[in-house]
């Protein structure tokens, strides 16, 4: 098995990754978007801790709408980088909220299973990065060219 082979596998392989992410973004709006009790109380503590209470709807809201830009951005095969990057680094700040904020690993007392599912989705995000790695590459050099060419 070639270079080329071995590529395009890995290339398909991101499906079920892409599709997790969508699926777990997605499937969470509706607590978000409805105003849910418990996404209520998660994001109230959040804008208390971050000091600027009485703000939970607006964070709520913007994380939803968000999320479900990374849902659609990761499904696109030509988008897909985007969308695992986005995703990556809304994971990576629920993570960090769960970890240092009051919050905490387990907010709901069910065993942390909102702090497990957003480490495991970070992951799924890191293996569409690393797959799709060298056309990010491809990706960064392109937009420094275009940033040189404007400054000129």
């Amino acid at each position: 098995m070639n270079r080329r082979d071995t590529c395009t596998i890995l290339s398909w392989m991101t499906w079920p990754a892409a599709i997790w992410i969508a699926y777990e973004f997605l499937w969470y709006e509706q607590y978000k978007l409805t105003g849910n009790e418990g996404s209520v109380h998660l994001f109230t503590i959040l804008t208390d801790w971050l000091g600027f209470p009485g703000h939970e709807k607006v964070m709520r809201i913007g994380v939803g709408i968000i999320e479900i830009v990374a849902s659609v951005l990761v499904v696109i095969p030509a988008t897909r980088m985007a969308g695992a990057a986005l995703a990556f680094c809304i994971m990576a700040g629920a993570i960090f909220f769960h970890v240092v904020s009051p919050l905490g690993i387990d907010p709901y007392g069910d065993g942390g299973v909102l702090f497990k599912e957003a480490v495991f989705t970070l992951l799924m995000a890191a293996v569409i990065l690393w797959v799709k790695r060298d056309e990010g590459v491809a990706a960064l050099g392109r937009l420094r060219s275009w940033l040189q060419r404007a400054e000129a």
